[in-house]
């Protein structure tokens, strides 16, 4: 069982996913703000309002999250790549609801940076609030899981210390295209790839994460509550465009794909952005 946002007709839904269909679900118009996972399972499927998924335009699972919350070197194999030593404690940094993108929108390239990069991430969606959760029962408090792109402007990122400014920018981070219960799926050994025009530039499988989904759940929650339709980033293996040699950044006309085993995948096209009438080199 999955679930998606989308919009049909010029109307939003929410529907549960069934082969090629979606059912939609009476009463629910986001999977955030305060569906639990109870209300999913007990809101009523319209079946004669079905409609086939290749006939809707699928949105981020969650529209309106109260908080993203991202984590960098998250995989030894990132860290290993970026010469870095291994954290103690996770590197966090944030987004905003404004950067989210349907998993298959375009990609636009800002004619400011020269360095946009992809990083394929496993997302997971809060369900129930809770402040200072255990890691015990941090998993109780888990809605689902879906797919992401951390795409990353390089060259903001690396301005200052801080990398809000690189990773924060309006339209740039696809999302989904389905949410899926924590018990629809077995994220052990779930392996996570991204894919460049055909080439695979990004592989490897969930249990390589260094912090744990329950553990990033207790830290997080130590300092901020976490509410319904809460979004965490767990981080991206090794691979990113930007510590390749040499190295490798979106251009207009790319392809990128970003897949993990029972959750599906994000499918992109890359364009350039000239609504600010300037120009776009993209890197190279």
């Amino acid at each position: 069982m999955a679930y998606a946002t989308y919009e049909h007709r010029g109307v939003r839904a929410v529907g549960e996913v069934r082969d090629s269909t979606l059912i939609p679900l009476e009463g629910v118009t986001d999977l955030g703000n305060g569906s639990m996972p109870d209300q999913l399972m007990s809101a009523t499927r319209n079946v004669r309002a079905q409609v086939p998924v290749d006939e809707v335009r699928l949105l981020p699972p969650v529209q309106s999250p109260s908080k993203i919350l991202c984590v960098g070197l998250n995989y030894r194999t990132h860290v290993t790549e970026t010469k870095r030593e291994l954290p103690t404690y996770p590197v966090l940094f944030s987004k905003f609801a404004s950067n989210l993108l349907g998993p298959n929108d375009d990609i636009m390239l800002p004619p400011e940076s020269t360095q946009v990069d992809y990083e394929g991430e496993l997302v997971v969606v809060i369900g129930r609030p809770g402040r200072r959760i255990a890691e015990a029962d941090a998993l109780d408090h888990v809605l689902g899981y879906t797919v992401a792109n951390d795409v990353t402007m390089r060259d903001f990122q690396y301005k200052t210390h801080q990398w809000l400014q690189g990773k924060a920018w309006d339209a740039s981070t696809p999302i989904g295209p389905y949410l899926v219960p924590p018990n629809e799926i077995n994220l052990e050994n779930a392996g996570i790839r991204t894919v460049l025009n055909g080439e695979k530039v990004q592989e490897s499988d969930l249990s390589m994460l260094i912090f744990s989904i329950p553990h990033l759940i207790a830290t997080i929650s130590t300092f901020a509550e976490l509410k319904p339709g809460d979004l965490i980033f767990t981080g991206t293996p090794g691979g990113v465009g930007y510590r390749r040699d040499p190295q490798v950044f979106l251009r207009e006309g790319d392809t990128i794909s970003v897949e993990i085993d029972g959750l599906g995948a994000l499918h992109n096209h890359v364009r350039a952005d000239e609504t600010s009438g300037g120009t776009v080199a993209a890197g190279s």
